[in-house]
């Protein structure tokens, strides 16, 4: 992969495409579908063709950033992705354009230095992937519309946790004041996002809460969402990621740690690691899995009870 190493570049790559196909990865959070319409509805903008797709329909609770959005219809030309470290994470649906992706934009230390894509622009200093692009389109100087705004704004504040997280850089909040300044609906998108909770929502939680594990003298805590739980309470899968911060909830966890059973797969379980200042790739790499210092993410396989006790021994590991 050819690294593109200033803004100034990526600006003038972007703008030099057309017919562009924008991947966003399985199971899109806010961050992705933020970054993926943002860079859609600037390059519309400016009289380009392009389009977001996803392995999975995306989350309703993130309709307000969808507007009039429609698909166009176009001889695809060029394929970006956007908040993707690597190509497994397309989801078996794009698998088909893991080949194919000519332009990376992504924040995640852990994006591999291989050919995933053929150019790519990766700055792990930056909190989410909407605040290189908001950075780029203030770096050129283009017009962001309100709707392009609250795109952006929503990437920043889901993957800072509303800004709590420790990556809640002084640029991070600079971008939002900003972004809030040209239409950004701050208030309204912080309450769906963080406040909103479904009845089943609700209820799963005080399921898991009862039956979340400790470890390490309580340093360490663990939940799990299986399938079971989700069916009986119905439980909108694209909220699941919103379940990782319940365990760092708890006084004196250092490491939470949550576990969700795969629907297409029993026997396969996504773990999300977050930490306050212990590095969650460490833990995740036991797997295979990376993403950042205090989130990761990794894949494990059994029964709930052997994910779990396996989890829990490479955290009290690192500990």
């Amino acid at each position: 992969m050819t690294k593109i190493s200033t803004l100034k570049e990526l600006a003038e790559r972007v703008r030099s495409l057309d017919r562009v196909t924008i991947l966003t990865h399985r199971n899109p959070d806010g961050d992705t579908i933020g970054a993926g319409f943002g860079l859609c509805y600037y390059l519309r903008s400016i009289g380009k063709r392009a389009n977001v797709i996803n392995a999975e329909p995306f989350p309703n609770k993130f309709g307000f950033l969808f507007g009039d959005y429609s698909d166009m219809e176009f001889d695809e030309e060029s394929v970006v992705s956007v908040d993707v470290a690597d190509a497994s994470l397309l989801g078996d649906g794009l698998k088909d354009y893991a080949e194919r992706v000519g332009l990376c934009i992504d924040h995640h230390h852990s994006n591999p230095d291989r050919e995933f894509a053929r150019e790519g622009y990766v700055d792990s200093e930056s909190c989410a992937t909407c605040l290189i692009i908001y950075s780029m389109l203030k770096e050129i100087g283009a017009e962001i519309n309100p709707l392009i705004a609250d795109c952006l704004y929503t990437g920043i504040a889901t993957d800072t946790g509303c800004f709590m997280y420790e990556n809640a850089s002084p640029e991070a909040h600079r971008a939002a004041a900003d972004l809030i300044s040209l239409g950004a609906r701050a208030p309204m998108i912080n309450r769906e996002m963080f406040q909103i909770k479904s009845k089943g929502r609700i209820l799963s939680e005080q399921k898991i809460i009862g039956d979340m594990r400790f470890s390490d003298s309580g340093k360490i805590a663990l939940i799990c969402i299986t399938n079971e739980i989700i069916d009986r309470y119905g439980v909108d899968r694209a909220d699941l990621d919103g379940y990782a911060s319940i365990p760092l909830c708890v006084e004196g966890v250092k490491i939470g740690l949550t576990l969700k059973q795969q629907p297409e797969d029993p026997a396969k379980f996504k773990a999300s690691i977050r930490t306050l200042d212990a590095d969650a790739t460490v833990i995740a790499g036991e797997f295979g899995g990376g993403g950042h210092t205090r989130a990761a993410g990794c894949t494990l396989t059994g029964t709930a009870e052997e994910a779990a006790e396996k989890l829990i021994r490479a955290a009290e590991k690192y500990l």
